[in-house]
């Protein structure tokens, strides 16, 4: 018979078979830590746990108790050095009267790197124990196969929500090897900012060579080259290559330039790095006061981006080319959206990526498309999004509010840029009045609305929408009725639904698979329903795996964080059309059984809005 913490690994082992076709056995990083080497990152490169229950390392990084660039830490060192050498004792007493005391961290400051995170999952709806039991194994192994970019925008947010969280650390994991892991993932997702908080959450003295390497990692997504200078006595050992050239820039940052070009000099010449990745850490050391120091940057040579090159480029206020930025992977191309040295033009195609992801909010971009709008000449500015955005807001009346919305509406093409739009317009489509008249808009409307989660204006139109013929109106009544707050006044009746799948003229009917789905899983129509339909059209809804037996079972427990990271890797397409509907029928029931109800109505709502 097997022993309960046996079958815990035995699962662990189980998510690599249960889903070969959602992911590779390693995701394909964007982070290449050997900055242009394409070798897979070495935070991969551990063996993958086993069956057996091997333990991760917990070793550390080296660590000492002051920073590495104390001044007290310095000063003693000369000190005893001094004493050590001196002919004369008074000389020596001398010499170490003017030494100060090593400062060692008080114990009240230190903090528990096993409780880490900013959000408190009680208030976000995980509840106080979003892991629960689970192995943490388990929950690494499963955020290791998830490549980052979502097709959920929904789903991206509640993922993100659940890695922020200040929980324990679950069983099993290293505490600051479990922050390398989560900040990992969100650096994967695009969400640079977040990341960045999870690292600053660990003191630098409990880093790990895991937690160094994903530090690293992190401050350059952020573009923030003096994020770097704290990790210095770490990363020799897991950066190896770019140690003195991060010792460079760090340098001349605390003024000293003479060892700063010391630094970079003599990186030349050993030819370990060449080419644009010393230029760009060249061109920071420059930007130190008196170094004297000027770099061009060539780019014609260079035919990938990495996070070193664009976290060194972005931090001296360069975009890289177009060419390199558009080949990129998206969740680098929305590091770009905060990158602070850049302008707001520079940032808005990042921006636009960001909040179709879900890395910002529909609020965020209407912010950057204000500055924009300051800084734009007024004999240019009526030909611009931002001049129609402040209409669609501003607009004399309802009529000039939705032309501009309409005209913003048509301009975006790509699947990201159409959620980015949608969301943008959320606040200005909360403002139009449901009118019969408004038919035709009404789909546009309420899919900004659910865009920016404002379900209860998108249920103000449940009465309009109720009045309009098929086609338009069923694409209506779909999204409300997994969206609204309560089906109150919303037909969901089996006819109903039936009617729906009916009508519905796209491929094997998927548009009612996804609103069977989305109801079953919300609990708006019962399962019986769900598989009597699923039976007359094919939806397959009573095929089982072991991913939804995985994910039902952490639901029936209460791990809403648990469920919140089974049902990302199980959405591992970049479009919705990669999803199969019993996916989303287990993800949804799942994340509403555990407490995350509103979340679990707008990825139901958006699975059909998106489709």
């Amino acid at each position: 018979m097997m022993r309960p913490r046996a079958r815990l690994f035995a699962a662990a082992a189980v998510v690599a078979l249960a889903l070969p076709a959602l992911a590779q056995d390693r995701p394909t990083s964007i982070l290449p830590p050997g900055f242009g080497d394409p070798a897979p990152p070495r935070i991969n490169a551990a063996p993958a746990p086993s069956a057996a229950g091997a333990q991760p390392s917990a070793t550390h990084a080296p660590s000492s108790s002051a920073s590495p660039d104390s001044g007290a830490t310095v000063a003693s060192g000369a000190g005893e050095d001094q004493i050590a050498t001196s002919d004369s004792l008074t000389i020596a007493d001398e010499a170490a009267a003017d030494v100060p005391e090593p400062q060692e961290v008080p114990d009240a400051a230190r903090r528990d790197a096993s409780l880490v995170g900013r959000l408190d999952p009680v208030a976000i709806g995980l509840g106080a124990e979003p892991w629960g039991a689970a192995h943490g194994l388990f929950l690494e192994q499963a955020m290791r196969r998830t490549e980052g970019a979502l097709p959920s925008r929904w789903l991206h947010i509640a993922l993100r929500n659940a890695l922020l969280a200040r929980a324990p650390t679950p069983f099993g994991l290293d505490p600051a090897d479990w922050v390398a892991e989560r900040s990992w993932l969100l650096l994967r997702m695009g969400e640079a900012d977040a990341s960045r908080m999870l690292v600053a959450g660990v003191d630098v003295t409990d880093f790990t060579p895991k937690l160094t390497q994903v530090a690293v990692q992190s401050a350059l997504a952020n573009a923030d080259a003096a994020g770097l200078c704290p990790l210095r006595d770490g990363v020799g050992d897991v950066e190896p290559r770019v140690a003195p050239l991060i010792d460079a820039m760090c340098s001349s940052l605390s003024g000293n330039p003479e060892a700063a070009a010391a630094d970079i000099d003599q990186s030349r010449r050993r030819g370990r790095v060449g080419g644009i990745d010393v230029s760009l850490a060249d061109k920071l050391v420059g930007a130190g006061a008196d170094t004297a120091r000027a770099v061009t940057i060539e780019w014609d040579p260079v035919d990938n981006l990495n996070v070193w090159r664009f976290g060194l480029a972005t931090a001296s206020g360069i975009m890289p080319p177009d060419r390199l930025m558009s080949g990129a992977a998206v969740q680098l191309r929305a590091w770009a959206a905060r990158a602070p040295m850049l302008s707001v033009e520079q940032r808005l195609p990042a921006a636009r990526i960001a909040t179709g992801l879900g890395v910002f909010s529909g609020r965020s971009l209407v912010d950057l498309y204000s500055g924009i709008y300051d800084r734009t000449d007024p004999d240019e500015l009526t030909q611009s999004d931002a001049w129609q955005l402040r209409l669609a807001f501003a607009g004399k009346d309802q009529d000039a509010r939705l032309a501009a919305m309409r005209r913003l509406w048509d301009k975006a093409k790509d699947p990201l840029e159409i959620e980015a739009t949608r969301a943008m317009l959320g606040l200005a489509a909360s403002r139009v009045e449901p009118d019969d008249s408004l038919a035709a808009d009404a789909p546009d409307i309420i899919a900004s609305l659910l865009a920016a989660g404002l379900d209860e204006a998108a249920a103000r139109w449940a009465p309009v929408v109720a009045g309009m013929s098929s086609g338009l109106g069923d694409r209506c009544w779909a999204m409300l009725a997994l969206a609204a707050p309560s089906t109150r006044g919303i037909d969901v009746s089996f006819s109903r639904i039936d009617k729906f799948i009916d009508r519905d003229t796209s491929n094997e009917h998927r548009r009612g698979a996804l609103l069977v789905a989305g109801l079953a899983g919300l609990g708006r129509i019962d399962r019986a329903s769900a598989l009597r339909l699923s039976s007359r059209y094919g939806f397959g809804f009573e095929r089982r795996s072991e991913w939804s037996n995985m994910i039902d079972g952490a639901a029936r427990r209460g791990q809403g964080g648990t469920v919140t990271i089974l049902a990302g890797l199980a959405f591992q397409s970049p479009q919705w059309t990669g999803i199969p509907a019993r996916f989303v029928l287990h993800s949804v029931s799942a994340l509403n059984d555990t407490g995350q109800r509103f979340n679990a109505r707008m990825i139901a709502a958006e699975a059909l809005s998106r489709s």
